[in-house]
């Protein structure tokens, strides 16, 4: 199941630089996963300072 990012996100872009399939995006209020994409690896949720991306 592919991961999401909450609203805790704080735009670091640290997932974004990590995720190996290129997934994440900056979106208006916070960054955002391509479901069709995410390979589910957790990688994002490995590097996120605030814990924001998790699997749905």
């Amino acid at each position: 199941m592919a991961y999401q990012i909450s609203d805790e996100c704080v735009k670091c872009g640290a997932c974004a630089e990590e995720c190996p399939v290129s997934a994440i995006s900056e979106g208006d209020s916070k960054f955002e996963i391509d479901a069709d994409i995410c390979v589910s690896c957790g990688a994002c949720a490995g590097v996120c300072p605030v814990g924001a991306p998790a699997e749905a």
